[in-house]
């Protein structure tokens, strides 16, 4: 497969990333989530990052995408930019 489309949420701390998914076990969708708790600009979309392929996104971030099926979420991804939690949804 050379191109996915997922969703994430940026925060700052990994215990943010437990939260959220207390958060999404309680019934919160993923896009209230990114719109109320994202520190990235995609938050407001629902943390929608559209489609992308390999080598487009920093390596922790791509690899844990990628090893996602589809519907599934992540734990935390740590990255230069913090903590991410990814839902693929393509």
């Amino acid at each position: 497969m050379s191109q996915i489309s997922a969703q994430h949420i940026l925060v700052d701390h990994e215990y943010e990333i437990t939260d959220l998914l207390k958060k999404i076990e309680e019934g919160k969708t993923f896009e209230e989530l990114a719109r109320d708790y994202s520190n990235c600009p995609s938050g407001k979309d629902g943390g929608s990052l559209g489609s992308f392929g390999k080598g487009m996104m920093v390596k922790p971030f791509e690899q844990a995408a990628f090893a996602l099926k589809v519907g599934e979420v992540s734990g935390a991804v740590r990255t230069q930019f913090g903590y991410h939690l990814i839902k693929r949804t393509a």
